[in-house]
């Protein structure tokens, strides 16, 4: 090992999370913050990383795959925390791991990072699965590149946002009975988020995991049945659950797609590496890092608390409470639907248009199905056709917009509107302005968090006609404040 590698690493420089968009990362920049670290958060989109109140962090693009973004965010950086995954890419996301291990591990080495910590996954003797596969060998590729990596192996998180959580909590919140396949009965070591961020967190203080792997685990080896029944234990529900030999992985994965909010692609990859027990060999690294480390019943509970402790949010965040309806057993990951227009109007134009809508200029497009809508709402008792605003023009935090209500403002960039209606899930829909250019981008999207299988079933039945509402009504605030009369500065044209 060089003298720089070597050189003691615990106190001051920059430490860079890449992938801080995820669920791991997301949690990891807080935790380092707070340790009085100097943090650079790096997302291939940094609108992800905009709302989550990071305080002190430096927020910056960065893409693995494009070496043209690397070395900007690699520069002047100690120690750097490798975090990605192309699960959600679906088929050849293994192809797709390693070739951006490869990339970064180069630019990383060009930029003299003294460190990299990887977040692998336990690995099996002779895996059979893509994914777990993938990550043994992306570990290999990083350190192919001569600077020393620590790599940190792990199995099932339970936190907000890990796939495997959200597959546990998603059917037991939405199946009180199930048929099952097989591989339930399969058994693994959890463990808490919390503890696993402890791990992370440490390990680049000590010399001497450099270049080194250390498996991490809970205090527990329990079947997928197990986690599903004590979840349930945890949060008042008891699902029955009956395991069959004829589910095959491939069609366990398509009813995963039916029955959780988890992304298909990633549902697809973990679903392989559940066919075998996945042992751990904890030990070396509980020595070099003690802790107190959670049942799973306790990280559960954790992981419900950690939701309610950051409930609120400045703008659409995946799987912030507060856009869930402060539901923890409405979805934690969105479906989404956008509709999204060019416009020569001037920002502040489209801006004022999207604050006018409701009341009486109602939704732009198609308000007839709008009203339908209202009537079916009022029918089963709920605010249906409340049409109303505090004023016709403007709007702030917290006004009522006939049945939504302002959760999130950013004056002339975005607005966020919680959905009021009643039906089986929360709903946010987000007004979104940007420049491109001469032109300017106005994109309305739709999140919604469905609530159980009929969530699920209400979206599926909707979303076509999602689609042609959010575009059609993009484009008709386009072409209203494309008509404003910019010396009417006292009024909208609507």
């Amino acid at each position: 090992m060089s003298e720089l590698h070597s050189m003691d690493i615990t106190r001051g420089g920059r430490w860079l999370v890449f992938g801080a968009s995820g669920y791991v990362g997301g949690h990891l920049v807080p935790r380092l913050l707070d340790d009085g670290r100097t943090v650079r958060a790096v997302a291939r989109n940094t609108k992800a990383l905009e709302g989550r109140g990071w305080d002190g962090a430096e927020l910056a693009r960065g893409d693995a795959l494009d070496p043209t973004s690397l070395p900007a965010v690699l520069d002047g950086v100690d120690v750097a925390f490798y975090l990605v995954h192309s699960m959600a890419a679906g088929r050849g996301f293994a192809d797709l791991d390693l070739q951006a291990a490869r990339i970064f591990s180069e630019a990383a080495r060009n930029a003299g990072v003294r460190r990299i910590i990887y977040l692998g996954g336990l690995v099996p003797p002779d895996p059979e699965s893509e994914h777990l596969q993938s990550r043994a060998d992306t570990g290999a590729v990083l350190r192919e590149s001569g600077v020393p990596v620590t790599e940190i192996r792990a199995g099932i998180i339970v936190g907000p946002g890990s796939a495997a959580f959200e597959v546990i909590r998603d059917l037991v919140n939405n199946l009180p009975f199930m048929i099952t396949p097989k591989w339930v009965r399969s058994r693994t070591p959890p463990i808490a988020l919390s503890n696993l961020l402890e791990y992370l967190a440490r390990v680049a203080e000590i010399p001497e995991t450099a270049g080194k792997t250390y498996d991490v685990a809970g205090p527990e080896m329990l079947s997928y049945e197990d986690l599903m029944r004590q979840f349930g234990e945890v949060v008042g529900r008891r699902p029955r659950i009956l395991p069959v030999p004829v589910l095959s992985p491939g069609l366990s994965s398509r009813w995963l797609g039916l029955v959780t909010s988890v992304p298909s692609a990633v549902a697809r990859a973990l679903i392989g590496g559940l066919s075998h027990d996945i042992p751990a060999q904890p030990e070396p690294l509980r020595e070099l890092v003690p802790q107190e480390l959670l049942s799973f019943r306790e990280a559960v509970r954790e992981s419900l608390q950690m939701e309610r402790d950051n409930a609120v949010a400045g703008r659409w965040v995946e799987g912030a409470l507060m856009f869930r309806g402060f539901r923890s057993d409405h979805a934690y990951y969105a479906k989404k639907s956008s509709g999204r227009t060019t416009t020569m109007a001037p920002l502040d134009c489209i801006w004022r248009v999207v604050c006018s809508i409701g009341g009486r200029n109602r939704y732009f497009f198609m308000n007839a199905l709008w009203t339908l809508r209202e009537l079916i709402d009022w029918m089963i008792g709920g605010p249906g056709f409340t049409r109303a605003r505090r004023d016709p023009r403007e709007l702030r935090v917290g006004d009522y917009v006939d049945s939504w209500q302002v959760v999130a403002m950013e004056p002339g960039r975005r607005l966020t509107l919680g959905f009021g209606m009643r039906a089986p899930g929360s709903g946010v829909l987000e007004f979104e302005l940007q420049p491109q250019g001469e032109r300017n981008v106005l994109t309305a999207t739709l999140y919604w968090h469905p609530a159980g299988v009929w969530g699920l079933l209400y979206w599926h039945a909707l979303s076509p006609l999602h689609r042609f509402i959010l575009g059609g009504m993009s484009s008709a605030i386009a072409r209203r404040a494309e008509r404003i009369d910019d010396s009417e500065d006292d009024r909208v044209v609507v």
